[in-house]
């Protein structure tokens, strides 16, 4: 796997949306689940949009490495716009599917 693909496909997500792992994984050349998009995810350079990579849910399942981590991505989120739903990003809103 070539984390550059999954690193361009993070790019294109539009500010003031998100998608999640699942959807990421599905899109890559070579599909894998979402367990494994968010191992990669760890790996994300900062200047990727991390930020933008939420569960199916709308979790932010960051919190498990680092809980100011899902702190600082529920406000960036919210700084684009998204908006939450008990502490879950409103994909049905606020959601992107990769092509």
């Amino acid at each position: 796997m070539d984390l550059n693909e999954l690193w361009d496909l993070v790019r294109r997500i539009p500010p003031g949306r998100c998608t999640s792992y699942g959807a990421l994984g599905s899109a890559l050349p070579h599909p894998t689940t979402g367990r494994m998009v968010g191992r990669w995810m760890a790996q994300c350079p900062q200047e990727i949009p991390w930020w933008r990579v939420v569960n199916k849910k709308g979790e932010l399942p960051v919190w498990k490495r680092d809980p100011t981590l899902a702190d600082m991505q529920q406000q960036r989120l919210a700084e684009e716009g998204v908006l939450f739903i008990d502490d879950k990003a409103d994909l049905a809103h606020f959601g992107w599917e990769p092509d």
